[in-house]
């Protein structure tokens, strides 16, 4: 298989940080969203779609969601399992991440993409063309506020978002934290369950 994505974005670093946690190695080439070479030739015979990132398996399927990149990975190498150890705890990371990704990124993504200048007729990702809206700046801002209420909320009982142990929901949040700072974002001073999460999040991943 071979992995194709560029490290420094969201996704791909959900993706990133999975892989490092889980010990593997796959071969990656970095494609750089700065240079705008995901909309390369080359690169649109892998992912007509032109997004980041895309895992070519062995038969030449190509996976371009990070989420199923990552139940491939993780039912392909099941150690180290990121997506809980039963049934229904598999059930909860799906259900977070899901929500981590509407509420959360989606959100940074939306306040990003609608006033960054490098993202001027680019509003959402992949190759149509689309225009900034300013109105959904602040709708985003709302969205973020709201996101993590919620995470804070969930915390305040609970070790990681799911369980006992990290998972890829963790893995999805922790990463918010940094892409929030993207626009100006910050976790909010009165939310000390995420403050004390996260640095249990950064020691599992650092480990």
């Amino acid at each position: 298989m071979h992995l194709y994505t560029f490290s420094q974005a969201p996704n791909p670093q959900r993706l990133g940080y999975f892989i490092k946690y889980k010990g593997l190695d796959i071969p990656t080439t970095e494609v750089n969203i700065r240079e705008k070479e995901q909309f390369s030739d080359e690169f649109k015979l892998i992912n007509p779609s032109s997004t980041l990132p895309a895992l070519v398996l062995k038969d030449g399927t190509v996976l371009t969601d990070t989420i199923s990149i990552c139940v491939y990975l993780d039912k392909y190498f099941p150690e180290k399992s990121l997506f809980g150890s039963n049934p229904t705890e598999y059930a909860q990371v799906i259900g977070w991440t899901h929500k981590i990704y509407v509420e959360g990124l989606a959100a940074v993504a939306e306040i990003l993409r609608n006033e960054s200048e490098f993202f001027k007729d680019r509003a959402l990702p992949g190759r149509q063309n689309i225009p900034q809206l300013d109105v959904l700046i602040e709708r985003g801002k709302l969205r973020l506020a709201g996101f993590w209420e919620d995470l804070n909320d969930h915390l305040l009982n609970h070790k990681f978002l799911v369980g006992e142990q990290l998972t890829l929901a963790d893995i999805d949040a922790y990463v918010i934290c940094s892409f929030a700072g993207w626009v100006k974002e910050t976790v909010p001073e009165h939310c000390t369950n995420i403050t004390k999460w996260h640095r249990k999040v950064l020691a599992e991943l650092e480990d």
